[in-house]
């Protein structure tokens, strides 16, 4: 408990799954939360459920409009920013020929160019805070283990997941040097039970498509969120005020392969 005290965090993609979960744990851990997704009923809901820890704003991760909106929200309801968590993501699976330029553009927005526009507008309110406050910060990117494995069928999901991978040690080397006392790191879950899932489970049920991608991992079955949610408890404690630059696979050892 209190792992995170003292701590204000912003979470994107937290009206479910991943989001929803490292939300939850945050609070639990005692931070303070802002709960952002394009879904602002299903990030309220979420936020009624963690109490007066946490508020809510909806958040179109593609728009620097709404990535400020979202950023000045945190620091008037809660007067700061320690912690960013870049969550938001689609999955979206085709070959490299059969992949539309459109749908491309669209993968990584919302997956990659997403993840650098949290990080360049939160960073000069988070210095702040973390200079005023002397509580560190961090950044943590959500990537994947498709980031670092690549697949056929998954052109766009895996340049743009590998994308997350590579800036996430550039922002943490310039966090560095800087002397922000602010780490940046990146999780690479393997297959999570998340509605993520849905549109490759779908067609088989949902029993049976996890059994089916669980199959393919050493641990034999998909990772839980809460998998990943102690993963970013980790990354954003100060048990990893060492930790910078590093990715974390939470990947069922499917990397060791």
């Amino acid at each position: 408990m209190n792992r995170l005290a003292g701590k204000i965090a912003l979470i994107t993609g937290a009206a479910q799954g991943l989001g929803a979960a490292m939300a939850h744990k945050f609070a639990a851990e005692g931070a303070r939360v802002v709960l952002t997704d394009i879904n602002a009923k299903g990030a309220a809901a979420q936020a009624a459920l963690i109490g007066d820890a946490a508020a809510s704003i909806g958040h179109d991760v593609t728009s620097i409009e709404e990535w400020e909106a979202a950023i000045a929200f945190a620091e008037t309801t809660f007067g700061g920013l320690h912690i960013l968590v870049n969550n938001a993501g689609i999955a979206a699976g085709s070959n490299v020929e059969a992949t539309s330029f459109e749908d491309w553009r669209r993968v990584h927005s919302i997956d990659l160019d997403s993840v650098f526009l949290g990080c360049k507008l939160a960073l000069p309110l988070m210095a702040r805070t973390v200079k005023d406050s002397g509580v560190r910060g961090s950044i943590v990117n959500i990537s994947s283990i498709a980031g670092v494995i690549a697949g056929h069928n998954s052109a766009a999901y895996n340049s743009a997941k590998a994308g997350v991978r590579h800036l996430t040690k550039s922002v943490a080397l310039h966090c560095a040097k800087q002397r922000y006392g602010i780490t940046c790191n990146s999780i690479h879950p393997v297959f999570i039970d998340t509605p993520i899932l849905d549109g490759i489970t779908g067609h088989l049920g949902r029993e049976e498509g996890l059994a089916k991608l669980g199959r393919q991992i050493p641990l034999g079955a998909v990772g839980e969120p809460d998998d990943v949610a102690w993963a970013a408890v980790y990354l954003a404690s100060d048990e990893a005020k060492m930790v910078t630059g590093h990715g974390l696979y939470v990947d069922g050892g499917i990397s060791a392969m």
